[in-house]
């Protein structure tokens, strides 16, 4: 009995001077293991005193660290590049509704293609009091409408509308990107292109199901389109563009509303007239390419003829 609680004194001291060691400075050596040993008497008589050293357990003595959290890492990694990007498409949407308004007034009800903007810049969350001071700041800020031709990798043909107030600077800047990454500028890619009406639509139905393609073909029958095509957005979801001729653009769209589809876009776009198969080389690179441009802030859209 006597040894037992002699020992648990030994284990209480142990214990207690391990807990003070921790409270030293914690600039000591890093990872510094540290094993002393303790004396248990195995006589308690004091004539009899003999001792048998026990091996503590290991203390290290390295600085106290901070669990592996860092706040900003993620604000910089993960929220830094999407508020970024958020940023970098207000600011275009900006640009197209000031352009619009410039074109066809301030009115949405007169001027369908700003009554379509503004719903783009609400499905995009972007606020209403930013797309009311792009209305209204449409005259002090003046936007020229431009379009560039261009060669990409692989002999790939890109178009690339731009609304700018500069037109020198946004030229110079598309030239950089360009010759940095396998194109160049350059006549006759226009032609490869042909200016049609495009009324996008959101791949499902009111009832929330898919629209299969056969249904599709119907609505474009009925609607007046010429084709449609199946296509996904940046957030993989399924999109269907029914293309058809500039001067029954206003009608298609008002055909495909009365049916219940969702637009999510309408207006000209071109539609790639030949193709061009690239090797998987040359594919990497035009869409890398494709990507930087797009990243401009005066850049609204880019064109291409890939075969994809």
């Amino acid at each position: 009995m006597a040894r037992a609680a002699t020992l648990r004194s030994v284990c209480l001291w142990n214990r207690s001077h391990s807990l003070l060691s921790l409270w030293k400075p914690a600039n000591c050596v890093a990872k510094h293991r540290v094993q002393l040993l303790a004396s248990i008497p195995i006589c308690l008589q004091a004539s009899c005193y003999h001792c048998l050293p026990v091996p503590r357990a290991e203390i290290h003595l390295s600085a106290a660290s901070c669990a592996g959290h860092n706040k900003w890492s993620k604000v910089k990694h993960i929220k830094g590049p999407k508020d970024s990007a958020k940023s970098q498409m207000f600011a275009k949407l900006s640009n197209m509704l000031r352009f619009a308004v410039k074109e066809g007034g301030s009115n949405p009800e007169f001027n369908s293609q700003l009554a379509n903007l503004i719903e783009q810049c609400r499905a995009k969350n972007m606020p209403k009091a930013s797309i009311e001071a792009a209305i209204k700041g449409a005259k002090s800020k003046a936007s020229i409408y431009s379009l560039y031709e261009a060669r990409g990798p692989g002999g790939s043909s890109l178009l690339i509308e731009v609304l700018t107030d500069s037109n020198t600077r946004t030229l110079q800047q598309l030239k950089s990107i360009l010759n940095k990454n396998g194109g160049v500028m350059s006549d006759g890619a226009r032609h490869c292109f042909e200016k049609k009406g495009v009324v996008t639509v959101n791949g499902w139905d009111q009832n929330g199901q898919d629209i299969q393609l056969e249904r599709a073909l119907e609505l474009a029958i009925e609607s007046g389109a010429e084709d449609v095509k199946q296509v996904e957005d940046e957030e993989d979801r399924v999109l269907l563009k029914f293309v058809c001729d500039l001067s029954s653009l206003q009608e298609v769209w008002e055909r495909l509303n009365a049916h219940g589809l969702q637009i999510v876009h309408f207006g000209p776009e071109f539609i790639a007239t030949t193709t061009v198969q690239l090797t998987e080389e040359d594919l990497e690179a035009a869409f890398c390419l494709i990507e930087l441009i797009n990243e401009n802030q005066d850049v609204m859209k880019v064109y291409d003829n890939v075969n994809n």
